[in-house]
């Protein structure tokens, strides 16, 4: 395990465990009416409790958070893909209201092309065809 990793959980866990401390010793000490018998619970609970909030957050502020696998790598931007560009005369599908361009990927692989001939039809806003 990586030591930021160690760290990091050191942290969490000693910042939870001061947290649970302080509200024991604040506990204690409500049931208590008198300063002499608060004492105990002070030097027992809180005092060391409020050291494990800050012995805790020094160590998370040290280490960075933990990371997922995937975000450990060479991160690549994402691949933008490229409009179809074929000249060939637009395309439609039956029923369809679209123009598209031959290799569009929304009509690429259908059976059921048809050419868009003189039909009113809007340019599909993946291909753009032109005409």
């Amino acid at each position: 395990m990586p030591t930021s990793r160690l760290l990091w959980w050191g942290g969490v866990a000693a910042a939870a465990t001061g947290a649970v401390l302080c509200v024991l010793g604040w506990y204690g000490v409500s049931g208590e009416r008198f300063a002499e018998r608060q004492v105990p619970y002070l030097a027992s609970c809180t005092v060391p409790g409020a050291a494990l909030i800050v012995a805790g957050a020094v160590l998370l502020g040290g280490a960075p958070p933990p990371r997922r696998a995937a975000e450990d790598g060479p991160r690549e931007p994402p691949a933008v893909p490229e409009r179809p560009s074929s000249d060939a005369p637009p395309v439609r599908v039956p029923g369809g209201t679209l123009a598209h361009r031959p290799d569009c990927p929304l009509v690429a692989g259908k059976a059921d092309v048809a050419p868009a001939g003189d039909a009113a039809l809007e340019p599909c806003p993946v291909c753009e065809p032109e005409g």
